[in-house]
C-alpha cells in the first residue's frame, strides 16, 4: 500500500466523482469547484455503504445523494440534515482519506498511506490500475439466498396475473416454480404451502415462521385500492425494505416528487417492537401534490402528516400517511419477493381514503397517486441501483448510525432475529 499510485488523466477529473483503484483499495476523485486541486476520498458513504461515486458537489462539499451527508477536501462532514442545524456529526462519520494526491505530468498521482518517496516521472503511457471493488463489510450480510428465508411466507404474483386453469413461473430464492390454479392453488415443486391473502399469492418453501402483516384498510370500505404495476429490481430485498422504511433520505431522494426538501430534520421518534417486526409514527412535512383542495386553494401546499410504519419480518411493510389538514389518509404496503441473488420483485399497492365526511376518492383521483408513488418508488429503485449485488450489513459496527436511523436499527435486529432462530436444517423443495 505504501507509495504513488498513478490514478487517472488529469483532464478526466472534474466536478463528477470519478471511481479509481490504488493499491487494490477504492478510491473517487473530484474537484469540489471548477479548476480546483483533486480531492481524494474512499469509494463508499460510512452511513449507508451508498457509492460516493453517486455523490454531487454542492457548495463546495461532496454530498451523499442518499441522506445529504457532507464532506470537505479533507473528508471532514460538515453536515448531516437529519440531526438539524444544530447537530454534531459523530467522530466515525468523517472519511479516511488517502494520505496524499497530487497533479504531476498530467496525471493524478495517489499515495494510500504515508511514504517518503516522491511522485515518480511518469515515462510514456503510464496505465492506471482496474477500479477495485469496495471492500465488502466485515459483519454477516443479509442476501436474497439465505437459508433462513425458505422458513416464510413470501409474495410470488399479484393474483391477477394467475389466471383460472392457467399457470404461471416465478423465481423465488434462486429457483423457479410452477403454479397453477384449478379448483384450488398449487405449486410445483411442492413446497409447504401456497395461499392468496392482500391481493397476492404467496408460497412457503418450508414450514413459516413469519406474522402475517395485518391490512385494516384492506377490509375498510372507506379505502379505494390502486395497485402499482410490479416492478423489478436489482438490489436485494433487505437494502429495499431498508430504503422503504427510512425517512432520513425523503428530502433529497424525494424532494422533487413530494417530499419537503426544506425540512431533512428528522425530529425524534420511538420504535416499539411488536411480534414479528415493530412499529413507529412520527410527524414530517410534505408538499400535497396530489391534494384536490391544493388547486382550489382550501389548503396549502406544504402540510403536515402523521407517518405510521409496521414491518413484519422478513420483507412486508406498511405505511399509513394520515393528512393533518386534509384527514385524507394513503396507505402504502409493499411486498417483496427475493427472486435471485440479484433480482427482487416489488409489489405494491394504495389504500386511499379522502377523509371523514368526504366522498370515495374518485378514479382520477386514484390513478393521480399511482402515478406519483411510482415516482417516488423509481426514485428509490434508482438509489438502490447503486449498491445492486450488496446485501443488507446486519452488523451494527459496518455502518454508522444516526438518531434518524432508528428503524434502519431495528429492521437490522428483526433480520438477526429471524435469521439467528431459523431452524438448522430448513425443508428445501425438491
Amino acid at each position: 500500500m505504501t507509495g504513488w499510485y498513478p490514478v487517472a488523466r488529469a483532464a478526466e477529473v472534474g466536478m463528477e466523482p470519478l471511481p479509481v483503484g490504488a493499491g487494490g483499495r477504492a478510491y473517487v476523485l473530484v474537484r469540489l469547484s471548477p479548476g480546483a486541486e483533486v480531492s481524494a476520498f474512499p469509494a463508499r458513504c460510512p452511513h449507508r455503504l451508498v457509492p460516493l461515486s453517486a455523490a454531487t458537489v454542492v457548495d463546495g462539499r461532496l454530498t451523499c445523494p442518499y441522506h445529504g451527508w457532507q464532506y470537505d477536501g479533507e473528508g471532514r462532514c460538515l453536515s448531516i440534515p437529519s440531526l438539524g442545524p444544530d447537530g454534531t456529526a459523530p467522530p466515525r462519520a468523517d472519511l479516511p482519506v488517502p494520505w496524499a494526491v497530487e497533479e504531476r505530468h498530467g496525471w493524478v498521482w495517489l499515495a494510500p498511506e504515508r511514504t517518503a518517496v516522491a511522485p515518480p516521472r511518469p515515462a510514456g503511457d503510464t496505465g492506471a490500475e482496474l477500479v477495485p471493488p469496495p471492500p465488502a463489510p466485515d459483519g454477516p450480510v443479509l442476501g436474497n439466498l439465505d437459508p433462513a428465508l425458505e422458513t416464510a411466507w413470501h409474495p410470488v404474483a399479484l393474483s391477477g396475473e394467475l389466471r383460472p386453469g392457467g399457470w404461471l413461473q416465478v423465481r423465488l430464492l434462486g429457483r423457479t416454480w410452477t403454479l397453477r390454479r384449478t379448483d384450488r392453488l398449487e405449486v410445483d415443486p411442492p413446497a409447504y404451502g401456497v395461499r392468496e391473502r392482500l391481493g397476492v399469492v404467496w408460497l412457503a418453501p418450508a414450514e413459516p415462521r413469519d406474522v402475517p402483516l395485518e391490512v385494516p384498510e384492506d377490509r375498510d370500505r372507506r379505502f379505494v385500492t390502486g395497485w402499482l404495476p410490479p416492478q423489478r429490481s436489482a438490489g436485494t430485498a433487505g437494502v429495499l425494505a431498508d430504503v422503504l422504511l427510512d425517512v432520513a433520505h425523503m428530502p433529497f431522494l424525494h424532494g422533487g416528487s413530494t417530499s419537503a426538501a426544506d425540512h431533512p430534520e428528522v425530529a425524534a421518534h420511538d420504535v416499539a417492537p411488536e411480534p414479528g417486526g415493530f412499529r413507529s409514527a412520527h410527524e414530517q412535512w410534505f408538499d400535497a401534490v396530489t391534494d384536490p383542495g391544493v388547486a382550489t386553494g382550501e389548503r396549502p401546499l406544504r402540510q403536515r402528516r402523521r407517518a405510521t410504519s409496521v414491518y413484519r419480518a422478513p420483507f412486508q411493510l406498511l405505511m399509513r400517511l394520515e393528512s393533518l389538514d386534509s384527514g385524507a389518509v394513503t396507505t402504502v404496503q409493499h411486498l417483496l419477493q427475493p427472486e435471485d441473488a440479484d433480482s427482487t420483485r416489488i409489489y405494491t399497492r394504495l389504500l386511499l381514503s379522502s377523509g371523514p365526511g368526504n366522498p370515495l376518492p374518485a378514479p382520477a383521483d386514484v390513478e393521480r397517486e399511482v402515478a406519483s408513488a411510482q415516482r417516488v418508488l423509481a426514485e428509490d429503485l434508482a438509489l438502490v441501483a447503486h449498491v445492486a449485488g450488496q446485501g443488507l450489513p446486519l452488523a451494527g459496527r459496518d455502518e454508522l448510525h444516526v438518531r434518524a436511523d432508528r428503524m434502519g436499527v431495528a429492521l437490522r435486529r428483526a433480520l438477526c432475529d429471524f435469521v439467528l432462530s431459523a431452524p438448522r436444517v430448513t425443508r428445501r423443495a425438491a
